[in-house]
């Protein structure tokens, strides 16, 4: 083809004109059907029946532990009816984001250990801590309530229930104790008064009575 016919041809080639809205986005992208794994929903299930069950959920930071170790926790925290739970932190995670745990969420990083209690025994589980430094302590939720680590050190050395119990009635006891005696104390004194009054009242009175019987002395100076 002669040059001067290929440029004619390059000027005069057909456009075709660009679509107002693209293709894409007026054909929706077709996603794959996921089905939803089921031992997945099966550690989802068992995170909210711990969570819903137990008083107390500490987290902790297991740092390169060993059989022997785990088996020596284990056998400590049971004597107090604590349990060693684990679960990934991808379970922890897509649980804790969508309760009112939420900000549990930073503690889960690394390898963590759960230790599961349905009672509140903060106290015995600090001091079987103290013999395990591998375990470190990161933070709880006590009785629906999220604490630190500094609180859990502060909620362990509040006193017992019965035991807060017990002063909370002596001091509801000694109130009113208090307020009969400072009512009572005038009427008592006002009684006591009035006893020593007619006591007073009748020694006088026989007093007089003996004056009265005795015959009265003839003075020496009367002739």
């Amino acid at each position: 083809m002669h040059f001067e016919r290929q440029k004619l041809m390059a000027v005069t080639e057909y456009i075709a004109p660009h679509p107002l809205v693209p293709p894409r986005c007026i054909v929706p992208p077709v996603v794959p059907f996921q089905e939803e794994d089921g031992y997945k929903k099966l550690l989802l299930r068992q995170v909210g029946e711990m969570f819903r069950d137990s008083k107390m959920i500490a987290v902790c930071q297991f740092n390169s532990p060993s059989n022997d170790e785990m088996q020596l926790v284990n056998y400590h925290l049971l004597k107090h009816n604590i349990r060693v739970k684990s679960f990934p932190n991808e379970i922890m995670k897509a649980f804790l984001s969508e309760s009112k745990y939420k900000n549990l969420l930073p503690l889960f990083v690394g390898n963590n250990i759960l230790l599961v209690s349905p009672e509140t025994k903060a106290k015995e589980m600090l001091r079987i801590l103290k013999r395990v430094p591998e375990a470190v302590l990161l933070g709880a939720c006590i009785e629906n309530t999220i604490l630190s680590r500094q609180g859990v050190l502060n909620y362990s050395k509040l006193p017992s229930l019965e035991l807060a119990q017990g002063q909370v009635a002596g001091a509801l006891a000694l109130v009113p104790s208090q307020m009969c005696t400072v009512l009572q104390s005038n009427s008592m004194r006002l009684t006591a008064l009035l006893n020593q009054y007619i006591k007073q009242q009748n020694d006088g009175s026989g007093d007089t009575g003996k004056m009265e019987e005795c015959p009265a002395e003839p003075s020496p100076f009367e002739f």
